[in-house]
C-alpha cells in the first residue's frame, strides 16, 4: 500500500489542520496557573454575543503569580455558568457589591478596607490584575473580596440569585470609541435590564467614565431605563462620592483636562 492512503502514515497523522478547522488560540487552552484561573472557564460558552471586553495577555509578576497560586483556592472563582453562587456562605452574611472590571484592584482593595462591612465580588479577566487584587487583599486583610475570572455578564445572567446584590460598579469600562465598536460597549439597555434583576430593591448602579460621549450615552440609556431612577434630583451627573478612590489612572485622565462624569441610578421597586 502506498504511503499516501496508509491510514497509519507518519505524514498523515502529523498532517496540518483543515484551513477551516477552530484552533482555540494558546491563551485558552494553557493554563498559566493550573491551580488558578481557567483561561477559559466558561468554554465561551458556545455563545455568538457580542462582547465588551477583549482579554489581554499581559506579563504576570512573581509577585502576583505567587499570590494567584497561594490564594485563588480560597479567595477566586471561575465564571463558568455551571452553579449559582451562595453569597451568604461565600462573605459570610454581608451583602455584596459586584464590581465588573477592576483593573489591578487598588481603588477594590481601597474600598474593601475602607467598608469591611460591605462584600466585594470583583469581576474581569486580567490576570496580573487578579493576582494583583489577591495579593492587596491578602496585605491589608481585607476579607471581604472573592475575584472572578470571566464574562460578567454570565456571571449575573446564570450564576447570582435575583435581588441578590447590594450594588453594581463599572468603572471607567472600555469605551469603545469608534461608531463602529460602540455595539461592545456594556452599558446598553439588555445589561440593564439583566441587572436590574440581580440587584436588590432600592440598590444602586454606579458607573463612572472619563469618556464623555460615553458618559452621555450612559445617561440616556440610564434615564431611559424603566428600572432605574437617577439619585439625582436634577436629573444629571452626581459628584464622585467619597467612597469611590480616585485611581492613578483617574489622576493622569485629569491632568490631562479629561472630566470624570459619575452615575448613580437606584432599582426603582418594581
Amino acid at each position: 500500500m502506498s504511503e499516501s492512503l496508509n491510514p497509519q502514515s507518519p505524514r498523515l497523522q502529523d498532517a496540518e489542520p483543515e484551513t477551516n478547522a477552530y484552533v482555540p488560540p494558546k491563551w485558552r487552552t494553557e493554563p498559566r496557573f493550573p491551580d488558578g484561573p481557567s483561561p477559559d472557564p466558561a468554554g465561551s460558552h458556545h455563545e455568538r454575543r457580542i462582547r465588551s471586553f477583549q482579554p489581554r495577555r499581559s506579563r504576570v509578576t512573581t509577585g502576583q503569580g505567587e499570590a494567584l497560586k497561594r490564594l485563588w483556592g480560597t479567595w477566586g472563582l471561575d465564571i463558568d455558568g455551571h452553579r449559582v453562587l451562595d453569597l451568604e456562605e461565600l462573605f459570610g452574611g454581608l451583602p455584596v457589591v459586584l464590581e465588573i472590571g477592576f483593573g489591578m484592584g487598588e481603588a477594590t482593595a481601597q474600598m474593601a478596607a475602607d467598608d469591611p462591612g460591605t462584600g466585594i465580588l470583583a469581576a474581569d479577566v486580567h490576570t496580573p490584575g487578579q493576582g494583583n487584587l489577591l495579593a492587596l487583599a491578602e496585605r491589608g486583610g481585607m476579607t471581604n473580596v472573592r475575584v472572578a475570572n470571566g464574562d460578567a455578564i454570565i456571571l449575573l445572567r446564570e450564576m447570582l440569585p435575583p435581588d441578590s446584590l447590594a450594588g453594581i460598579r463599572v468603572y471607567f469600562p472600555d469605551p469603545w470609541p469608534k461608531a463602529r465598536h460602540h455595539k461592545r460597549r456594556l452599558i446598553q439597555p439588555d445589561f440593564l435590564t439583566l441587572a436590574a434583576t440581580r440587584l436588590a430593591p432600592g440598590a444602586v448602579l454606579h458607573c463612572a467614565t472619563d469618556w464623555e460621549p460615553y458618559a452621555e450615552q450612559m445617561l440616556e440609556v440610564l434615564t431611559a431605563h424603566p428600572d432605574f431612577e437617577n439619585t439625582q434630583p436634577d436629573g444629571g451627573f452626581s459628584p464622585r462620592p467619597a467612597f469611590r478612590p480616585l485611581t492613578r489612572f483617574e489622576g493622569q485622565g485629569l491632568d490631562k483636562g479629561h472630566l470624570v462624569h459619575d452615575l448613580l441610578f437606584r432599582r426603582t421597586e418594581n
